[in-house]
């Protein structure tokens, strides 16, 4: 597991407007505690088909069907960062490209208003 892979995660339960259910999501975590069993949660951003989603501002980033092995057109929801146990990954889909990362980096710094 590597950051800016994207994998198959339950995210119930959840309540209110978080992303629940079955649906990909894009590790943030870094590569370090991604490859430490001992360290049993990983950051993530969950992704979302909902074309409402998409237009939410510079927190979302879309990705095109194919995208990191994404059966269809997704927004990466970068305002809704939340941690997962390891447990509730299932499947990897595939990969982000270095200029898909620093598209949801960007939206990242977007999110919590970090300024470089």
């Amino acid at each position: 597991m590597k950051r800016g892979d994207i994998y198959w995660a339950t995210l119930s339960p959840r309540s209110g407007s978080e992303q629940s259910g079955r649906r990909p999501v894009i590790i943030l975590s870094h590569d370090a505690f991604n490859q430490t069993s001992a360290w049993r949660s990983i950051i993530v951003v969950p992704l979302s088909t909902s074309t409402t989603q998409a237009r939410r501002g510079p927190t979302v980033v879309t990705l095109s069907a194919g995208t990191g092995g994404l059966p269809g057109a997704s927004s990466a929801l970068c305002h809704q960062i939340t941690t997962l146990d390891r447990a509730k990954l299932t499947e990897k889909t595939g990969s982000l490209s270095t200029e898909n990362m620093v598209m949801i980096e960007q939206a990242l710094l977007a999110a919590v208003d970090i300024r470089r």
